[in-house]
């Protein structure tokens, strides 16, 4: 199959003209044979690039979760770079002089097909601002890892709009970038001149292991397509004192504490009911992030039916699980999250404060999740309309 860039490559007169291009791209955007978007759009002679934009993590990838990234040049084309991740919200939208000069941006960014994964909320912010500057928007489709047929999750509270969900799109949304993009214009007001090229020879039942593309870490703690499909709900203990297990080396299909019994939180999940999964009792040791250095107890996720697997629910589960077992000890992120400090990480990334509420109060886990999957009228009244690919 043909990703956006490489279809992109064979007919770039007819999609850039003499177009003066930008182009938002980290390490995954790269063509089927792994060349990279920035080397191939720079030497090809019918492309005129002029500027680079790097999303969280930046162009390069090299930086941690929510660490600021600068501006810079790039080493090999000494072309421009203007991070989209700084010290401030602000940071977070490319600035009228940055979009000076240009005619096209170009969005070539491998997502996850999760709510929170901040490359969808980018490429929302570059929208606006090209549609304000007048730059027409080319997103460069790459498939959803996940598919694009399974939905899981809730909407998004007004006045919890955040850089992990800036619309109420469920948390697994079955959507590639370039129908996101169209989803934001056509439900959620977002204006631009835009344009989608399409994958070629993808179908809504893949998941990535079904096309020909190479994997390529989007995110440092995004190591293998595993990691993205527990993601969608195992991405909910960022917002607790848990550790998602960022320091080691299975990342989010790792879960635990120095608090937790491995044994007794298997045994709990079980009696969940959470179809496609079984969670094997275990120890690990963080290298950093939270409980760095220190031996937590807790579970790894082993999903044996990826078609049966409910990753939010799983997730919910999880975090329902430690509060029930170890309600003295488990606890709620209070830290600032993404650029917020006014709300609880964990209403963010659910979008709506009852869950938290609900798992506070002591519910059973089946009002949780009647409670968490609330308020996606909107998304799937828009979907039809946005959907690209059979």
């Amino acid at each position: 199959m043909n990703s956006g860039l490489d279809r992109l490559l064979t007919e770039p007169r007819r999609l850039l003209g003499g177009a003066r291009v930008g182009l938002l791209a980290n390490p995954s955007s790269v063509d089927k044979h792994l060349r990279h978007a920035v080397d191939l759009l720079h030497a090809h002679p019918d492309i005129d690039l002029v500027r680079l934009f790097g999303p969280e993590h930046g162009l390069r990838g090299d930086a941690q979760d929510m660490v600021s990234v600068g501006d810079g040049r790039d080493a090999v084309t000494d072309l421009p770079e203007v991070s989209l991740y700084g010290t401030t919200e602000a940071s977070l939208t490319p600035k009228p002089e940055q979009l000076s000069g240009l005619d096209v941006l170009l969005v070539d960014l491998q997502d996850v097909g999760a709510r929170y994964y901040t490359y969808a909320a980018t490429m929302a912010f570059c929208m606006r601002a090209a549609g304000r500057a007048g730059v027409r928007v080319v997103v460069l489709d790459r498939p959803n890892p996940l598919g694009g047929v399974a939905v899981e999750g809730g909407g998004l509270m007004p006045g919890l709009e955040n850089f992990c969900g800036l619309f109420p799109v469920p948390q697994r949304h079955g959507l590639t970038m370039g129908e996101l993009a169209r989803l934001y214009q056509q439900a959620f007001g977002v204006t631009c001149e835009l344009e989608v090229v399409p994958c070629e020879g993808w179908t809504r039942a893949q998941y990535f292991d079904a096309t020909d593309l190479p994997w390529v870490l989007p995110s440092p703690n995004m190591p293998t397509l595993e990691t993205a499909l527990v993601y969608p709900g195992m991405c909910l203990i960022e917002g607790t004192c848990l550790s998602e297990a960022r320091g080691t080396t299975k990342p989010f299909e790792l879960v635990g504490a120095p608090f937790v019994d491995g044994r007794r939180l298997a045994e709990e999940l079980v009696r969940l009911s959470l179809p496609g999964v079984v969670f094997r009792p275990c120890v690990f040791r963080p290298t950093f992030h939270k409980f760095a250095n220190q031996t937590c107890g807790g579970v790894q996720l082993h999903v044996v039916d990826r078609h049966a697997f409910a990753s939010y629910r799983t997730g919910l589960g999880v975090v329902w699980a430690v509060k029930h077992l170890w309600p003295e000890a488990f606890g709620w992120r209070a830290e600032p999250y993404e650029f917020r400090r006014d709300v609880p990480a964990f209403d963010l990334l659910t979008g709506l404060p009852a869950v938290r509420a609900g798992i506070d109060a002591g519910a059973p886990f089946a009002q949780v999740m009647q409670e968490a999957l609330a308020g996606t009228e909107t998304y799937r009244a828009a979907r039809p309309g946005a959907l690209l690919y059979a």
